[in-house]
């Protein structure tokens, strides 16, 4: 009996060995195809912070993930709590399960750039965040249109820039960046030195301390 109780333990050890072995290269695989994120570009990207900060927090995010909803407050509160070090990048990534409104969500949220620029972007980010009850079926697509006149943009010519389309390969072209760079879930945080190109994989709605751990690295 005392033989099959240590060859169960050895075999329980080689286990969780194996497992630990996974995990790590997993890791590993991840922060090497992170590495080839696409850089800052101030022209293209909506960035929430000092646009040349030395560190970028670049999330990969949908409208309808509830742990998205649960991080972008704070996102926010580490741009605001670095002083200039910091600056938090915003990209597409809607999730097949939560379509087709996450993609229409995202869709409006660049229309609401496209009128008001960066600012209304994340004005109109904020109140997404804010209003939807996430998971696909959060808020009637309906108010999308009364949202950008919440926030002073002329609710006719959002509705036309929403109905027209024209934003729908701008946030595929989001989605297929963090696809290629290994982003599987949301939020898929990737901090990057923009001065070496060093990253950190941070994915998930990670607690304020954690993400200033990672941080504090750079």
């Amino acid at each position: 009996d005392a033989q099959i109780e240590r060859g169960i333990e050895r075999y329980i050890l080689r286990q969780r060995e194996a497992q630990a072995d996974s995990q790590a290269n997993a890791r590993a695989s991840a922060a090497t195809r992170a590495k080839n994120v696409r850089r800052v570009d101030v022209e293209r990207d909506h960035v929430y912070g000092k646009l040349d900060a030395p560190v970028s927090l670049i999330e990969y995010s949908d409208f309808e993930c509830p742990y998205c909803k649960l991080f972008h407050p704070t996102a926010k509160k580490i741009v605001d709590s670095y002083n200039g070090k910091v600056n938090w990048v915003y990209r597409h990534f809607p999730l097949g399960f939560h379509n087709p409104l996450a993609q229409l969500e995202a869709e409006a949220s660049e229309c609401a750039a496209a009128l008001g620029g960066n600012e209304a972007f994340w004005r109109y980010a904020d109140l997404v965040y804010e209003r939807t009850n996430s998971n696909g079926k959060g808020l009637d697509p309906k108010m999308l249109t009364p949202f950008a006149g919440e926030i002073g943009l002329d609710e006719d010519e959002f509705e036309a820039c929403l109905d027209s389309g024209r934003m729908t390969a701008r946030v595929q072209e989001d989605f297929e960046e963090g696809t290629r760079i290994g982003i599987s879930g949301t939020p898929g945080n990737i901090i990057l030195d923009n001065a070496n190109g060093e990253v950190t994989v941070a994915a998930g709605a990670l607690p304020f301390e954690d993400m200033r751990r990672m941080i504090e690295l750079f």
